[in-house]
């Protein structure tokens, strides 16, 4: 099984994250401002690797929160 941020991730939100293909493990890439956005839906694509390849799907939610104040 390999995953992915589905084809509705624009850029640059896929920019501001990585996932890893092999566990599905999400990281931030850059930085993340609560005065900006306060929360973040990420859609994730698992896929294996049969024939015909089969796939799920699940929404993330990621809730910034503000350190700062």
């Amino acid at each position: 099984i390999y995953y992915s941020f589905s084809d509705a991730i624009s850029s640059k939100i896929q920019d501001l994250f990585k996932i890893d293909e092999n566990s599905g493990e999400i990281r931030t890439a850059g930085g993340l401002d609560f005065e900006d956005i306060q929360s973040y839906d990420l859609e994730i694509e698992a896929r294996d690797k049969g024939t015909p390849s089969l796939s799920g799907h699940c929404r993330v939610e990621l809730e910034v929160v503000d350190v700062n104040d």
